[in-house]
């Protein structure tokens, strides 16, 4: 199938999409602090432009195995680029924060359901030996998004305003649209299986109540009212949401793959990767800005070299991935990750920029050896008929991950550094520099913790492409 002549116009179109897509949301990492400004809202406020779209992303993926099921492949792409340039359109146009963080969820919308079907797409289409090196080329053209993001949102942002953030995105999606409607083939059977209402109900009370809660900790009493009431009814939904799915004969979203032992542990590997990288991608470049005293465009300079040999990277990885296997690239990747963090630890406003740059550039080659083998590996140990429900979970666990260790590490920073400013009588810019980087390094800590935990599961991976398909018992 993979020979077929239709299947590289279909990936075009798809990676067309999905760039500008994934381009738009790392724009924003660096106009946090403009927003900061223009809306006069806190640091804890702000970063629900990231927690918000992740909590769209999470309630929209689990839906994503049925709805790929429900509509064929070019009906679904095309709506997906309508949502996302109309949640661009009202975010760009946004007068104050609710309408900026509105038109910012209309977005998730389109990035939730883009990601899986590309990934189920690739999973039909090509066969297990040959998944390595597509998924590192999709990885190529993916991961160049976010590596120039950082430094075009600093231009963007210095020379143009934030809101052509969301402008300049546009005529791109249209273009997408027109691309996808001319030459986008179907792939797959529709087959249009029962929809459960209650399923979709509790998943979405649940991933709301736990993502909010989660989100507001770092701004508010973690045993307050308003913290526990959203995140006890998220959790009991979440709860009943599973135990319904484990007992209807076609789920939402099927558990049962998680009885697979490498797609379970490969999922918690990327779980805690996820969760250090998205928590870096917020806090580092504010410090950049803040204690470092660097522009946005700046920040974003640092960060580019690192983003982009990610990129880069991808192809190659996924090559090294089909001759070796998942743990002699994972293993060092997250003993990589694991001194990238130490030294994150360390850093204050005197380190010179070269250490960022390189250290950045080590999290990122880290990353790219850890996060599509863990990911491929997994998805290599389900039944075909299973992809859909593996690649779905997936993509709900990332904006979870990713939601909680942005909150994590922004709660640990700013309590450290409330903490460390309350010893003074006078808060001077000095004070305020040496507490935000107190409260960097304790919340770097926290990572060192979660990553020594995922080297643990590494060591236990297999390869799954050389084993017969783990039996899941219904």
């Amino acid at each position: 199938m993979a020979e077929q002549k239709h299947t590289k116009v279909i990936m075009a179109v798809f990676l067309i999409g999905a760039f500008f897509m994934i381009l738009n949301e790392t724009l924003l990492n660096i106009a946090l602090k403009e927003l900061m400004e223009q809306f006069n809202i806190s640091r804890a406020t702000v970063q629900w432009m990231a927690s918000g779209f992740m909590m769209v992303i999470a309630i929209v993926s689990p839906l994503s195995a049925l709805i790929i099921q429900w509509f064929t492949t070019r009906r679904l792409f095309l709506f997906i680029i309508v949502v996302f340039i109309a949640g661009s359109f009202i975010a760009g146009m946004a007068v104050n924060f609710p309408m900026l963080l509105t038109g910012r969820m209309i977005q998730a919308i389109g990035t939730g359901l883009i990601m899986p079907l590309i990934m189920n797409t690739m999973l039909m289409m090509f066969d297990v030996s040959v998944r390595g090196r597509v998924m590192g080329f999709f990885g190529l053209i993916i991961m160049f998004a976010p590596a120039i993001g950082p430094t075009l949102s600093g231009v963007i942002v210095d020379y143009l305003g934030w809101r052509w953030l969301f402008f300049s995105v546009i005529p791109f999606m249209v273009f997408a649209f027109i691309f996808g409607w001319r030459y986008l083939e179907n792939v797959g059977e529709v087959t249009r299986p029962k929809i459960d209402i209650l399923s979709v109900v509790l998943s979405t009370v649940g991933i709301t109540g736990i993502i909010y809660s989660i989100s507001m900790a770092s701004d508010a009493d973690i045993l307050s009212a308003q913290i526990l009431v959203p995140f006890i009814i998220g959790l009991i939904s979440a709860i009943a949401f599973i135990r319904r799915q484990l007992k209807l004969t076609t789920p939402i979203l099927d558990f049962r793959v998680l009885q697979v032992r490498n797609y379970r542990r490969g999922m918690l590997i990327f779980v805690i990767v996820v969760m250090s990288l998205f928590a870096s991608e917020i806090v580092m470049p504010m410090y950049l800005q803040g204690p470092m005293g660097f522009s946005a465009k700046l920040a974003g300079l640092i960060l580019l070299p690192g983003a982009l040999l990610n990129g880069l990277l991808s192809p190659v990885m996924g090559r090294i991935f089909d001759s070796v296997g998942p743990r002699k690239m994972i293993i060092p990747g997250l003993v990589t990750l694991l001194v990238v963090m130490i030294f994150y630890t360390t850093i204050h406003p005197g380190v010179p920029v070269w250490q960022f740059i390189v250290a950045y550039m080590l999290l990122m080659v880290a990353v790219a050896a850890i996060m599509m083998p863990s990911s491929t590996n997994g998805l290599n140990a389900l039944p075909t008929e299973k992809y859909p429900h593996g690649t779905a979970i997936f993509n709900v666990l990332q904006p979870l991950a990713g939601s909680a260790g942005i909150s994590v590490f922004v709660g640990i920073l700013t309590g450290v550094q409330n903490n460390e400013m309350s010893k003074h009588t006078e808060v001077t810019q000095a004070v305020q520099d040496q507490a935000m980087t107190a409260g960097l390094h304790a919340a770097y800590l926290f990572a060192i913790a979660l990553i020594v935990i995922g080297i643990v599961i590494a060591v236990t991976l297999t390869n799954a492409a050389n084993e017969s398909k783990q039996q899941i018992i219904e």
